[in-house]
Order: C-alpha cells, then structure tokens, then sequence
C-alpha cells in the first residue's frame, strides 16, 4: 500500500497592472517559483488564467497554486523573501511589482491522513 503524502496549497489571485505584459509575467513566475522548488522550499506551482471571464469578480485573472508537502515548508519559502535582498528578492520584486488586487488563501488535502 503506497502512502498518501497531505499537501498545503497557497493560493494566489491576482490582476495585472499592465495586461499587455501577461507572457512577461508569466516568465518571471516560472523563474521565481522554479528556483524556489530547485532549492526544495516549494514542491511544485502552476499559473492558471481565467477564461472567458468565468469566476468570481473579486478574485483576479490569475491564479497561482503553491504546493508544498507542510507548512514548515511554506514558511522556509517565505524566510527566502523576508530579508528583501539577494537573488530569490529580486526574482520576487519582478513578480509582485506587476500584480495587483491580491487575494490569498491556504488549503490542504482532505481528508488530513
């Protein structure tokens, strides 16, 4: 019998400031996040967008799935960006600084096992 592994999902909706730079962001996301998860604070991602305007008003165009194995894990992620320096800052100040109307939540795996 194969264990199920319970993951936590931060979940992020956001806008973008300038919509014409969609792939743009798109790519300083990848960026970002991909060198979280090398570095094993992240155990995956995945940038969605809405379509055709369905989904709530509140919530934003973009939506960005965070997966990590607990929530010690999301927190190493978070101290990465905490200082506001370095290489991991930078690659999150081309993230954020594009973004508006954020709205966050974090979910888990239900059952918990």
């Amino acid at each position: 019998m194969s264990e199920t592994i319970t993951m936590d999902y931060y979940h992020i909706w956001a806008d973008l400031k300038q919509s014409n730079r969609d792939l743009e962001f798109a790519a300083n996301l990848d960026r970002y996040l991909g060198v979280l998860k090398e570095r094993g604070l992240i155990a995956d991602f995945q940038l969605t967008r809405r379509k055709l305007g369905f989904g709530p008003s509140n919530l934003g165009e973009f939506h960005v799935t965070i997966a990590t194995e607990n929530l010690e894990q999301l927190d190493r992620a978070f101290q990465q960006i905490r200082p506001r320096e370095g290489e991991v800052e930078g690659l999150h100040a081309a993230v954020y600084s594009a973004v508006t109307n954020l709205t966050t939540a974090l979910y888990r795996d239900f059952p918990d096992r």
